[in-house]
């Protein structure tokens, strides 16, 4: 299968909590729509410094993670980004890879949002149709 993109929408989660309180008008939100690569081996969403500046998302933590090619390199988190893509949403934590290109979208986020990649479209869909459905235990 080749690489399968995605048209997602991050938005800062913070901004947007403002503005569902009214502090900030909805416009102030800062988000950036980007084509990510749909990346199942990946467990996160993986964001360059680039984006983490242009969506003000603070560094609240690190992660040390394995990269494609074996390396094991220290990663910032962030604080929560609203990630979107359709009709669907979930909120996360991004990993900054220092260095990174592209914007990874990853397994826990595209099981959150009930979704997988379609093999024969090579395309992302709906694990279950129009209708997210979420596993509880």
């Amino acid at each position: 299968m080749g690489t399968v993109f995605a048209e997602i929408t991050l938005k800062n989660a913070s901004d947007a909590g403002k503005a569902q309180e009214g502090v900030i008008e909805e416009q102030h939100i800062r988000s950036v729509t980007v084509n990510s690569i749909v990346d199942t081996g990946s467990m996160s969403l993986v964001i360059t410094e680039e984006l983490r500046q242009k969506l003000g998302l603070r560094i609240n933590g690190q992660k040390s993670v394995r990269t494609a090619n074996g390396q094991r390199v220290s990663c910032g988190l962030t604080e929560a980004v609203e990630i979107h893509w359709k009709n669907r949403s979930t909120t996360q934590r991004a990993v900054v890879l220092a260095g990174a290109e592209e914007v990874l979208l990853g397994a826990i986020p595209l099981e959150d949002m009930d979704l997988i990649v379609d093999p024969v479209r090579q395309e992302l869909a709906g694990a279950h149709g129009d209708d997210v459905v979420c596993l509880v235990m």
